[in-house]
Order: C-alpha cells, then structure tokens, then sequence
C-alpha cells in the first residue's frame, strides 16, 4: 500500500482524550468517532481488527467450536421469554413504522437458544458450541475511553451445550486454555484470571481476564508472584492465599469472560434432550466472550511510547513501513519502488510511504506513531543499501536486500 493513497492520514493536532488508545489510535488513523461510543474503523485499523478476529477465528475452531453469524436485530419476544425485556438496563430498545419492537443486542442467549434447540435433540447431539463475531450494542449512560467502552463494539461470543456439569466443566477450561493463546499471540503477556463468584462448580460460577493498565475499570488484587488474582469487591485478604506474597492492587482492563449459564436459557425456551437413559433433561449452557474492538485498544494501552504506538506482530497493520527519501532523485526513486515490488511480490505485508513533498522528519515521526513493526529507510545515505529499524529498538543497521530477506 502505498501511504499517498491510504485513506486516513496521521494527525498532528487532536483534542485531549480521557485514555492513550483513544488519543493514538485517532491521530494515527486507525479509527474515527462520529459520536460518543460510535467508532469507525478506517483501513489501518479494520486491518488491525481482522487480524485480531483470525487469531480468535483458528483458536475456537482447535477447540472444535463452529462459526454461525446471528442477527443483532431480535424481536421484543425473545426477550420477553428470558424476562429480559424490562430487567436488562443498557438495553436498546426500538420501534418500527409497523410498531414492532426489537431489541439491538448486547448479548445473543436470546436468538442461539432457540437456533440450537432446533438441531438439539439427543445426547448424541451434544457437547455443541457455536460462535460468531458481530457488533453489539449497549445504551451506555456515559461511553468513555474510546473503543474501550462504546455504545456499539465489536464482540466475540462462544455458546456451548453440554449433557451435563462435569462436560461444561471440561470444555471450560479449554476455553480458559484458548483464551490464553489468543492474548499472548495478540502481544498481551501477562494475564490476570479472576473468579467473579464462588468458583465452585457446585454452582453457577464465572471468570475474568484482565489486563493490568491505568486506564482499567476494575480494581484488581493480585499477586505477582503466583496466578492468583480477585477483583477488588470480592477480596477479603492482603496477602496471597497461595503463596502468602503480599498482594498489590491496580486498575485492569477486563478483555474476556467466560461463564456458567446453567439451564437458565434452556428452561426459557423449552430446549431438552433425551439422554442415554430414555429421559428428558436441559442441556447445561455456557458463554464465552472476547471484546475484539475492546481487545485492541487494550493492545494500544500496553503497547506503547512517547512517540506512538508499537504493534505486536501479529497483529500490526503491515508487517514493514518502507520510507523512501529524496525521492526527487531519480536512482532513489527507482530503488524504492524496486524494493516495494520485491517484498510485496514475496506476500510482505509493506506500507510505503511515498510521498515527495514530505520532510524526512515528518515520514519518520508519522511511522513512529503508526507503530508498524520494522522500518525501512531508502535515501542517498543508503545507497544500494537498506536502513532497517525495529519499532521496538533504537538500533540501526545498514544491511544488503538478502540479509533483510534472512531477518524477516
């Protein structure tokens, strides 16, 4: 891709945000609000966000779940048989010119229950997980911190069925396991899993992932030393029941739940199966979510310098930002769109910044914000050379096209 042409330049000038995702990921390009807690993505960001959804995409799918899409329109009546209708309080609620009324879903146990039950029938049809990513909507009284917490964003929701507590429980924590991968191939290394109830499986019981940042919601006890973790209206103690470390306290950002549904839904809608000894029974339900838009502001808050933003990987827009200068002559010139047409015909993911009518300066601080992982400079100074930067680094090295191919 060439920079000229992308849509959506950096910015120098923006206004004060109540978090560093909001405020980088705008003046870099990635996003744009057009209200309070509705964002849209621009071509650096949907990337972004595709990349994040095909990691989530391939870890559901080892776990032997199946991909569905499901409307985020749901007719009032659904809801009204969870008696969710008037309990749900960041519920939209809209009418239609023929006085239908829908809801625009914050969550699908509504619309998947009724699906499965129509496929559901004998134990041999269970365990069943289905998942979908989509959009979905909260009527917050006060969106903030940008794609941390909208009025619509980006989800992914895990539904599973199973005959009875002991298979939830084990698909449970393959889900916990999955969860897992998918934050650290995202770039998030440390991950606090906190239980949001009891935890005894003898009951309904719940889990968090968190992310320890100041631009967290939950206020997080913790222990440095061992896993474990409790958010802070749920703990009683100072120092770690696990290892007897004394335990610290911070905000963290929640970037996935995971929770037992019971037969809540099941009962709602009347979904049973007949298991192997000829009885009626309701399947045992639980749900699974990862925030994907959340997600990656999330990465933006930990990943991150004075300068701008730095991508992890496997997630950033383009894997090289290829900066050409003095452009003007015409040996560079040639140089550089030779190198551009080598790498992307080798399926390099590269942004080249290509414009003649820029200082080196600003090229330089425009990729700094961008925060894509390695940076290539072509110049006079170069000559037949390569300059090669990783974000993450302040080393610079001049090196031939062969040994950029060996780095990379």
């Amino acid at each position: 891709m060439f920079y000229s042409k992308l849509f959506g330049k950096t910015k120098k000038e923006i206004k004060n945000y109540d978090s560093i995702s909001h405020k980088l990921l705008t003046q870099a390009g990635f996003i744009d609000q057009i209200a309070s807690g509705i964002f849209e993505y621009l071509p650096l960001g949907k990337i972004v966000l595709s990349k994040i959804e095909t990691i989530i995409r391939k870890e559901m799918n080892t776990i032997d779940a199946q991909e569905v899409l499901m409307p985020s329109l749901h007719p009032k009546i659904l809801w009204e048989k969870t008696n969710r209708w008037n309990s749900v309080d960041v519920l939209f609620k809209i009418k239609s010119q023929w006085a239908n009324e829908y809801a625009l879903a914050p969550t699908h146990e509504e619309t998947i229950t009724p699906l499965a039950k129509k496929f559901i029938k004998s134990y041999k049809d269970l365990p069943l997980a289905l998942y979908h990513i989509t959009a979905k909507f909260r009527d917050e009284k006060r969106a903030k911190s940008g794609i941390l917490r909208g009025r619509e964003f980006g989800m992914k929701d895990l539904y599973s069925f199973h005959k009875d507590k002991k298979d939830l429980e084990n698909y449970y924590q393959k889900v916990i396991k999955a969860y897992l991968k998918i934050f650290k191939k995202c770039g998030l290394k440390e991950i606090k899993i906190t239980e949001a109830s009891g935890g005894s499986f003898t009951k309904k019981f719940s889990h968090e992932f968190n992310v320890i940042t100041p631009a967290g919601e939950v206020n997080l006890i913790y222990c440095e030393k061992c896993e474990f973790a409790q958010n802070e209206e749920i703990a009683n103690n100072n120092v770690c029941p696990k290892c007897k470390n004394n335990l610290k306290k911070n905000k963290a950002i929640e970037v996935g739940n995971i929770f037992d549904l019971g037969t809540r839904f099941c009962e709602a809608f009347d979904l049973k199966f007949i298991d192997k000894d000829g009885k009626e029974k309701y399947p045992v339900m639980g749900c699974y979510g990862i925030g994907t838009t959340r997600l990656m502001g999330t990465i933006v808050e930990i990943n991150n310098d004075e300068k701008g933003i730095i991508w992890p990987e496997n997630i950033a827009p383009y894997k090289i930002h290829l900066i050409g200068l003095d452009l003007k002559d015409k040996n560079i010139r040639q140089n550089s769109y030779n190198l551009y047409k080598k790498l992307t015909e080798k399926n390099i993911e590269v942004l080249f910044d290509n414009r003649e009518d820029v200082s080196a300066g600003e090229k330089f601080n425009d990729a700094d914000l961008i925060g894509i992982p390695i940076r290539l400079i072509i110049s006079k100074k170069t000559g037949d050379k390569i300059e090669y930067k990783k974000r993450n680094n302040k080393e610079i090295k001049i090196i031939s096209f062969d040994e950029l191919i060996n780095k990379i």
